[in-house]
């Protein structure tokens, strides 16, 4: 098998049209015979560039809408026939099959009709047959044929041309049957994934994921390990899809702090108010309502300012000249908002190592997926936590009952709760966080260290008392004992909400009824290990 293989024909079938007829001419001015079918073929004769049509090759008609035309011997022969075989050479000649040395093709748009919701006829019509099977059947033989399924090899594959005097190098073939493979690995992924969905079927017997490449980091969680970042088609508003204003690319931790910072903001509707999270090491520093986003940037930086240095800041509304200037005040390493001004723009310039993102808008937390973790030999799937709590969910089980002003901040308490390490304690006063524990090895050792850090914000800031006096405090789970709720009681906290369930929920009550305390359960919990 030669390093260098000439292209002498090409096979193109496109339904991603984007930069077909560059590519028709291109290749045409190299001399090469292109072979086309359907839309592709009618698109690149309209524009000029000489065709043959599939159905001349294989003496027989496209049919069946369609389903029925690259799946034949004289195609797939041409694709895996063995050019340094003789007897693949003599059944190429018997049988009249072309070599084809070249094979362009993107698949039917299967991942992109999902999205908008189409029905089940609709979606089953968008699954690829041909394509996949022409595509699996030239990377396999890709030490004689190339195989392109993204449009942007197409100006690889022109570089390469030239450099080779029409030729390609097995190098350069061996990365495009890479990029292929993964492609029809993606999109059975997507199809299988689909189809258990449609089938109400939350435990298949096999389960693949796949995503398209969006960045090659430059080292992982630490420098000592690699790392790549990957989008898995969904669009959802977020780190994966936003736009990048300035800034240095982002690292592996930023993409992964980032993400958390933007999905605990999307639990305040832009609607109900201006709200801002500040995030360190994928635990909030502080997440605040406001009159407005400056407002909620200063009471969330309130909450901790020492571990908001050098945080990753989200919004729920587009990000204004003041808040900027604010956010400015301190090192910040990333902002993701959907939208800025361009006078905030103007202001992050002057910082040229803060990251500034946009998004199309706030992500919404209802919306079902999955999330998967590593496990040794092995992950784990899940539901993606959508769980929400309003008013009516409430169950009050101490004597005295939370007034309204503490029954909002109950809830905005809870709300953060969600997206706090296990074990969380979260206190909360006038919508914004007054004391974070995250993490901890016990729920004592949480209230405590929230409530520490509330203690030592009032010195810094020359409070009388700490912010925790009065605040209602969230638990992501039942209290197994008391002395938990107790530490909240002692730090200030007047109501707990928390979803209850515990063998010791009596001893509990009694313990809040005691201290004075209004208390709700949920009956749901938010572990976030």
């Amino acid at each position: 098998m030669p390093d260098l293989h000439k292209v002498a024909r090409a096979l193109i079938s496109v339904s991603d049209k984007t930069g077909l007829i560059e590519l028709g001419e291109a290749l045409a001015a190299r001399g090469i015979e292109i072979l086309s079918t359907g839309g592709s073929a009618k698109a690149l004769r309209e524009a000029g560039v000489a065709v043959r049509d599939v159905a001349e090759v294989t003496e027989f008609p496209e049919m069946m809408d369609g389903r029925v035309k690259t799946l034949h011997p004289r195609i797939h022969g041409g694709l895996l026939a063995l050019r340094d075989n003789a007897e693949h050479r003599g059944a190429m000649k018997g049988h009249g099959i072309p070599e084809i040395d070249l094979l362009v093709v993107n698949l039917y748009p299967f991942e992109e009709t999902v999205a908008k919701g189409a029905d089940y006829e609709t979606c089953i019509e968008n699954i690829d047959i041909g394509g996949p099977a022409m595509i699996r059947a030239a990377a396999k033989n890709h030490g004689f044929v190339n195989v392109v399924v993204d449009v942007a090899d197409y100006a690889p594959l022109m570089a390469e041309l030239d450099a080779n005097d029409g030729a390609t190098s097995y190098a350069f073939r061996q990365k495009l049957a890479l990029t292929a493979y993964a492609r029809t690995a993606a999109y059975d992924s997507a199809v299988s994934a689909w189809m258990a969905g449609a089938l109400d079927e939350a435990a298949p017997r096999r389960r693949a994921f796949a995503g398209d490449l969006a960045q090659t980091l430059r080292y992982g969680e630490n420098p000592h390990q690699s790392a790549s970042f990957y989008r898995d088609g969904s669009g959802r508003p977020g780190v994966a899809n936003a736009v990048q204003h300035q800034g240095k690319e982002l690292s592996y931790n930023n993409i992964n702090d980032t993400d958390a910072a933007f999905e605990l903001v999307s639990e305040f509707l832009p609607g109900d108010g201006p709200a801002v999270a500040i995030i360190k090491h994928a635990n909030p520093s502080g997440v605040a309502k406001g009159a407005t986003l400056k407002d909620a940037y200063q009471k969330a930086f309130d909450c901790d300012r020492t571990s908001a240095f050098g945080g990753i800041v989200a919004l729920n509304g587009k990000l204004d000249a003041e808040t900027a200037e604010a956010i400015t005040e301190i090192f910040t390493e990333v902002v993701i908002a959907p939208g800025a001004d361009d006078a905030a723009k103007e202001i992050f310039a002057k910082k040229k190592n803060l990251r500034l993102l946009t998004t199309s808008g706030v992500a919404n937390p209802g919306v079902p997926g999955l999330t998967y973790r590593q496990v040794a030999g092995g992950f784990l799937v899940q539901d993606k936590d959508t769980g929400m709590i309003g008013l009516d969910d409430l169950k009050v089980v101490t004597k005295r009952q939370p007034t309204e002003a503490e029954l909002r901040d109950l809830l905005f308490a809870w709300k953060v709760a969600k997206h706090v390490k296990s074990n969380a304690i979260v206190y909360v006063k006038d919508g914004a966080t007054v004391g974070v524990g995250a993490g901890q090895m016990s729920r004592l050792d949480s209230a405590l260290i929230a409530a520490k850090k509330a203690e030592r914000m009032a010195e810094a800031m020359g409070l009388p008392e700490p912010l925790t006096k009065g605040s209602a405090v969230a638990s992501d789970a039942f209290f197994p004992f008391a002395d938990g709720l107790l530490e909240a009681a002692a730090a200030g906290a007047s109501t707990v909400i928390q979803p209850g369930g515990s063998m010791r929920d009596d001893e509990v009550i009694a313990a809040a009824d005691e201290a004075g305390l209004a208390m709700v359960f949920t009956g749901m919990r938010h572990f976030r290990h």
